[in-house]
């Protein structure tokens, strides 16, 4: 079974994703050039939500390389000398992968519970690891990393690793193929860039002493973009190690934090805070997915009164109903939400919601829990 959720938002003049050179991210799609959010981007807004980690009831997972102080910090908190506590952190971190300059030469991403579970066992086999621990090593540390990375084979506690995945390369049985994927969010129209010329007044400056204290150019733009994700509820299922329960509120948390999530790139500059007008949930168990993202290949145009969220959201009903023609309905549910009173819809107006709650419940109802 999956979970489909497609998105129009329409942002206000913002740099909410940059590349390496500060400007906006783009892309090209449809012969023209295109704003684009990065799938990275959308992800980390959506974890670190708080309504995520309210809904789940789960401490979000942690991604470092620095799982050395958590774990140091937790020995020591138990009692345990300063050095032998630092010394048995970088034995545990070597057994994840290789060490470079007191940290882990890649990224970690384990959950709460995982640093907890790795701590508190230590602390319980302390005096046996302290004594034959050598350069990092020791076989009472091996014996305790085997049975932890047993138990973690295929299966996490953490809602957010089960979504998005895990990959180690040097532990790949610590690996967990993610259940949702994400697409890049893209302009549903052609875009070019700005640029904002600043200035900033040196407040203490002498009446005799002219001229801007700073000066400065910053980039950005304004788009109405299309975001679509897919979540595979067997698979979350089965990363969460068979808990149905927590899965369904892994799926509800992740539709409430994608919903509100925004990027924080130049938002103090910007405060582009705006919310989707344009929302469509589809539950299916047809084995198909279906982006609609070439709903927007032509890139949609302003209406002759302005504005490209009418126009976008009349290309993605009028797409949907062209697929839904040619590749059948069967095996799906749909429930939509639209803010825009005067938008066409001649084929998702049966499945709309009075408002965001009715949505949520309409679309985690689906889910076989049970």
């Amino acid at each position: 079974m999956f979970i489909e959720i497609h998105f129009l938002q329409n942002f206000a003049p913002s740099n909410l994703n940059r590349d390496d050179t500060g400007n906006p991210k783009d892309t090209e799609f449809g012969g023209v050039r295109r704003a684009r959010i990065s799938s990275q981007c959308i992800k980390r807004s959506i974890r670190f939500h708080p309504i995520f980690a309210q809904t789940t009831a789960v401490d979000p997972a942690i991604r470092t390389r620095w799982m050395t102080r958590e774990l140091a910090k937790a020995f020591e908190k138990a009692g345990k000398p300063e050095e032998q506590a630092n010394m048995v952190a970088d034995g545990i971190a070597q057994l994840y992968c290789k060490m470079d300059k007191g940290h882990t030469s890649v990224l970690v991403y384990m959950s709460s519970n995982e640093l907890r579970g790795f701590s508190s066992k230590a602390i319980e086999r302390w005096d046996e690891i302290t004594s034959s621990l050598k350069e990092g090593k020791s076989p009472a540390l091996d014996e305790l990393a085997k049975e932890m990375f047993k138990t973690l084979k295929d299966r996490t506690s953490a809602p957010d690793i089960a979504l998005f995945g895990r990959m180690l390369a040097e532990k790949p049985e610590l690996n967990i193929d993610a259940a949702c994927q994400v697409a890049h969010a893209i302009s549903t129209h052609r875009v070019s860039m700005e640029m904002d010329f600043y200035t900033a007044v040196d407040d203490l400056s002498k009446d005799e002493e002219t001229g801007a204290g700073m000066m400065g150019v910053t980039a950005f733009n304004s788009a109405c973009f299309y975001r679509y994700a897919r979540l595979d509820w067997d698979l979350l299922v089965n990363n969460l190690g068979g808990d149905r329960d927590l899965a369904c509120r892994a799926v509800e948390a992740f539709l409430r934090a994608a919903l509100l999530a925004v990027p924080t790139g130049k938002q103090t500059g910007f405060a582009a805070q705006n919310l989707p007008d344009f929302v469509l949930g589809v539950s299916r168990t047809d084995g198909q997915s279906w982006s609609l993202a070439n709903a927007f290949e032509k890139p949609v145009r302003i209406e002759r009164d302005g504005g490209y969220l009418l126009p976008s959201i009349a290309a993605l009903d009028a797409y949907w109903g062209r697929l839904s023609k040619a590749y059948g309905g069967d095996g799906m549910k749909t429930y939509a939400l639209c803010l825009q009173p005067d938008a066409r819809l001649d084929n998702l107006k049966d499945s709309l919601a009075p408002h965001v709650e009715k949505w949520i419940a309409s679309l985690v109802a689906s889910l076989p829990v049970g």
